[in-house]
């Protein structure tokens, strides 16, 4: 696997996870943890937090990487 990709999903899932936790925690008190689980909702909001992380933000954080300069 190239480092862009490792790069991405590093950063993507990272993104994901917290999105998806926050997103959570925020409807806590309108829905029970549960009945969020339980939903299909839940499921494809999650899927698309990751997609949206690994692909579109994770890409972009690869790109401005580049433009960094090294620091060593």
């Amino acid at each position: 696997m190239s480092n862009r990709w490792k790069y991405q999903l590093k950063y993507g899932m990272f993104w994901g996870i917290f999105m998806t936790v926050f997103m959570t925690l925020f409807e806590i008190k309108e829905k029970p943890l549960a009945e969020q689980l339980a939903s299909g909702e839940f499921y494809v909001r999650a899927g698309g937090f990751l997609a949206m992380g690994i692909f579109v933000l994770g890409y972009m954080g690869w790109k401005e990487k580049l433009k960094r300069p090294d620091k060593q």
